[in-house]
């Protein structure tokens, strides 16, 4: 919300009550269309102007911490929000609102003071100083007078580019979502589908589905005549979740080893459909992911966490934040500035919002153009859309695309800075106020409104901008994915180009269009509308193809650098700024995947991971090509589309893998890496001893898709007094999937701790560009004592919070064992059940599927245990993980609840965690990571195993050590 500026009188603060305040509104009862005078196109009628005065008065009534709340929040707050006919405040039947809390830090004592406000904590960004929280709605001014909070807003939205095949109907009611544990069981009904055909060996179990876009992009093509496949690159997407990715996975669809960072698996299924097409077309490429859903900052968190520590070189999203500017790079812009400028290739969706060429827009932008028209009691014009053609103060939208679309207002001031206020409201055919949103601008804040239509939509709904106080700036006034169209009451459409926003605006970033590989779209986006272009499949692209009739136009004008710095200082108008051309480039949509929802996939969507892609094999066939260079080859190959020339909703047209490689020169790439030796000590032991001579076996591989040629290692120790002879061999040529082998001898110093590894460092060099590559091996010194100490958490049940990463973590202090040989866990019980509030087990919870098991040891070095496993299975008890376990955890489904047994963690325990001295306090900890249940942490142990020390002088050499019995032992 926006702070009271001096100049305004606070005796017009709600002194009647708010049953005075109602009536003024005239919203307690909705007014019938014949009781109100009808507004025309260059005024309000008298009721629009008595609800919008006495808005205004709640707005210039603020105090200073109210000034600080959103609009919609603070009149829910007040109690009014019920009364407030289809005023979209977000308060849930349980009176709490999910917000986006802005604070100069998030301390501890801020989360402490959300938790007592009763809040539930759903996000939370450090670097951002930003925290999603659901709180009740009676604490938001009371979080919003802290001194470290700068603002609490309605939680920012997002939408992804997804084009549904039944979108949201005006006037009825939609079906019902499915809840969670229909989704957990259709889940987990389609992974038994895939095991049990695979057991049976059926044809079915071994028949992938494959994107048209493969063949429309010519990527099949491609690939045999270039001979790359997308190896030694690493393509990441964000979307909202990647619920079915162990079904992709079982079936084929997807690789094992997808990198899914804990704790941000999402909800939803997008992101699967996403990975399966990069994985179409670029088949050998590594893979990640992460969630874009949890909030805005955790989004631009995310991105950053793919480049920067999951080491993804080419990431994919297809979402926007609605509170993302037009009109400067904001935080998920920034995000995406930084990934780039260390050389990552980014890609986006240019959005499913319209364009203007094909009639389906819902956007303009321009220069505030005062209406003359005074609007409520105090200060503020209407802008005029009609502008030099007359005076219309209203933007209609249309009647059949009206149902629950975000109406977004930004203009040309800094972010964090706007000392400009202007206000949106939507009213109907009668006049009345339906919707508004008016936050303050003083100074210090966004200059940004957003309000939604009525889930059900209307007849007449129309949009007025109104300038409350200070100078004109330029506008962007867009209703995401409805469309502005001539009323029947005469008002006239008004429509400008420019409805990309957002950080798939970013320099860097490759903004995507959407054109249909295979059939057509199956629905009109009107009723009456024309129809759908259909794709070229089994063909590929060419110059006829038509682009979607939906997808976004440009250009994006900008008229601030990130910092807030003015690009054309003194001008924010229509003459300045910088006009970035998005969308760059247009990809396919319409393709199959084997996600239930996504078979055909359409929208912006699907496009952005065809690009990705793509871009992947460019990468792959030629290593180390500077991105600019990659720019200019996919928009140098794109085959031009619709409009002759480079046009504002298809970019330079669309891509073609087999021109885009061609153009690059690109060529199989040899990729040689060193694998896990193996160690034989020369004294015929079983184990590596200090004062030891060993031959080790290093094994190297061509995990490429051309030859190694003159492929040698040097293969060195870091580690003290170690002799590694010879020091570099030649592996010779090694052919694609072959694996080299060679000798080397190391020799160990008397004086080597036991359980401190010897360091072996394997830099493989060879006639390539991703040449060399270095591995780096630990090989453990010392015979690993076969008796395992236990230690178990003592203390109290932990509760684990919901939805929350927060999380609950219980500590086991360790002592006595040195350095560790190996480490397994536990989660014990006595007696094992499905009731999630059983006491008897070790962790007792609703849904286990939701959460997300981590291991820290006192080094500080952590492995994850599990991650989202386990669907609506409830309850862990006595249950191992080992890392030589046979079947990995990530494999359960809700049918083996309650999950016992031994299992292998979803990352290795030993090999993550036995580096340093086990002595110390060990922390395990769970996050829930989904809504709706919870649960507790009761009894979980460490097991670990030593080292074997050797005999004191004069004791006997049979001495055994002795087994100590603890809670579980790994078998």
């Amino acid at each position: 919300m926006r702070r009271t500026r001096s100049n305004r009188s606070r005796t017009t603060v709600l002194t009647a009550g708010a049953a005075a305040l109602l009536a003024a509104l005239g919203l307690v009862s909705p007014p019938a269309a014949g009781a109100a005078t009808a507004s025309t196109p260059d005024s309000f009628s008298e009721t629009a102007q008595q609800q919008i005065a006495a808005l205004q008065a709640v707005k210039a009534g603020r105090t200073a911490t109210e000034s600080k709340v959103d609009s919609k929040l603070l009149v829910a707050e007040k109690g009014l929000g019920k009364q407030l006919n289809a005023l979209q405040s977000g308060v849930s039947a349980g009176g709490t609102v999910v917000v986006d809390i802005r604070a100069s830090k998030v301390s501890p004592d801020l989360l402490a003071g959300l938790t007592k406000a009763g809040a539930g904590i759903r996000a939370v960004s450090d670097r951002y100083g930003s925290v999603r929280a659901e709180l009740p709605v009676g604490k938001v001014s009371e979080i919003a007078a802290r001194g470290d909070v700068k603002r609490v807003e309605q939680a920012d939205q997002a939408m992804t580019a997804r084009e549904l095949a039944a979108p949201a109907t005006t006037g009825k009611e939609q079906s019902p979502a499915e809840t969670k544990q229909q989704k957990a069981d259709r889940i987990a009904g389609e992974l038994q589908k895939v095991l049990s055909a695979k057991s049976r060996r059926s044809a079915a179990a071994a028949a992938p589905l494959v994107s048209e876009g493969d063949r429309a992009h010519n990527a099949d093509l491609a690939r045999q005549q270039f001979g790359v496949t997308g190896v030694g690159v690493k393509a990441c997407a964000l979307s909202d979740g990647v619920d079915s990715l162990a079904a992709s996975q079982a079936k084929g669809e997807l690789p094992p080893d997808v990198d899914v960072i804990a704790g941000q698996e999402g909800d939803g299924d997008e992101g699967t459909a996403m990975l399966e097409i990069i994985h179409d077309l670029a088949p050998r490429a590594a893979l990640g992911f992460a969630s874009a859903f949890n909030s805005d900052a955790s989004f631009a968190d995310n991105i950053r966490k793919l480049r920067f520590e999951s080491h993804c070189d080419v990431i994919v999203d297809d979402v926007i934040y609605f509170k993302e500017s037009p009109f400067q790079d904001w935080i998920i812009a920034q995000a995406v500035n930084d990934v780039t400028a260390d050389g990552a290739l980014y890609f986006s969706s240019a959005g499913n919002e319209g364009n203007v060429a094909s009639g389906t827009a819902a956007h303009w932008e321009g220069d505030f153009a005062d209406s003359g028209k005074s609007v409520g009691k105090f200060a503020g014009t209407a802008h005029n859309f009609a502008g030099a053609a007359g005076n219309q103060i209203y933007e209609p939208i249309s009647n059949a695309s009206s149902a629950g679309v975000p109406v977004t207002l930004h203009w040309s001031d800094p972010l964090g800075a706007s000392a400009n206020d202007y206000d949106l409201y939507l009213l109907n055919s009668a006049g009345a106020v339906v919707s508004f949103s008016q936050n303050v601008q003083d100074g210090t804040q966004d200059p940004y409104e957003i309000l939604q239509t009525p889930t059900f939509g209307g007849t007449g709904l129309r949009l007025a901008v109104v300038k409350f106080s200070g100078q004109n700036r330029y506008l962007s006034l867009s209703a995401l994915r409805g469309r502005f169209s001539d009323s029947a009451d005469g008002l006239k459409a008004y429509n400008t180009p420019g409805v990309t926003v957002g950080h798939s605006a970013a320099r860097d970033a490759f903004s995507v269009a959407a054109a249909p590989a295979a059939k057509a779209f199956g629905r009109a986006l009107e009723p009456g509308g024309p129809a759908n272009p259909a794709g070229p499949y089994p063909g590929s692209f060419s110059g006829a193809t038509k682009a979607e009739r939906f997808t976004s136009d440009g250009p994006r004008r900008v008229f601030y650098e990130a910092n807030g710095t003015p690009i054309t200082p003194g001008n924010v108008s229509s003459t300045g700024g910088e006009v970035r051309n998005k969308p760059e480039i247009t990809a396919a949509d319409g393709v199959q995947t084997s996600v239930t929802g996504f078979n055909p996939f359409f929208g912006t969507s699907a496009a952005a991971p065809h690009a990705a892609a793509i871009a992947a094999l460019v990468l792959s066939g030629n290593p180390g090509l500077p991105p600019a260079e990659v720019r200019e080859a996919l928009i140098n190959t794109a085959v031009d589309i619709e409009t002759p020339g480079r046009d504002n909703f298809t970019g330079a047209g669309v891509i073609l893998a087999d021109k885009v490689l061609a153009y690059t020169g690109a060529s199989p790439q040899p990729l040689a890496v060193a694998k896990q030796p193996t160690v034989t000590p020369a004294d015929g032991g079983s184990a590596l001893d200090p004062g030891d001579t060993a031959k080790v076996t290093l094994p190297v591989t061509n995990d490429g898709d051309g030859t190694a040629v003159s492929t040698s290692v040097v293969l060195t120790s870091p580690t003290p007094g170690v002799t590694v002879a010879p020091r570099a061999k030649s592996y010779g040529t090694i052919s694609p999937g072959q694996t080299g082998v060679n000798d080397f001898t190391i020799t160990v110093p008397a004086s080597q701790q036991l359980g401190v590894p010897v360091v072996l460092n394997a830099r493989v060099t060879f006639a390539g560009s991703h040449s060399p590559t270095t591995s780096t091996f630990s090989l453990p010194v010392g015979t690993p004592s076969p008796v395992a100490q236990d230690f178990a958490y003592t203390g109290a049940p932990v509760a684990i919070p919901d939805n929350s990463p927060v999380g609950a973590s219980v500590t086991i202090p360790v002592s006595g064992v040195g350095r560790a040989s190996r480490v397994t866990f536990s989660v014990d019980g006595t007696t094992c059940s499905t009731d999630p509030a059983s006491t008897t087990v070790g962790l007792n919870h609703s849904y286990v599927g939701d959460l997300v098991g981590t291991l820290t040891a006192p080094s500080g070095a952590k492995a994850t245990v599990f991650q989202r496993n386990g669907g609506s299975g409830k309850n862990l008890c006595q249950v191992v993980f080992a890392d030589d376990a046979a079947t990995a955890f990530s494999t359960v489904t809700s049918a083996n609840a309650p999950f016992t047994g031994t299992w292998r963690p979803a990352q290795a325990l030993t090999g993550n965690l036995a580096g340093a001295a086990a002595d110390g306090t060990w922390t395990f900890g769970v996050v829930d990571a989904a809504g709706g249940d919870t649960g507790f942490i009761r009894s979980v142990a460490l097991h670990i195993n030593g080292f074997v020390q050797p005999p004191a002088a004069g004791a006997p050499s049979n001495v055994r050590g002795v087994t100590n019995n603890g809670p579980v032992h790994p078998l």
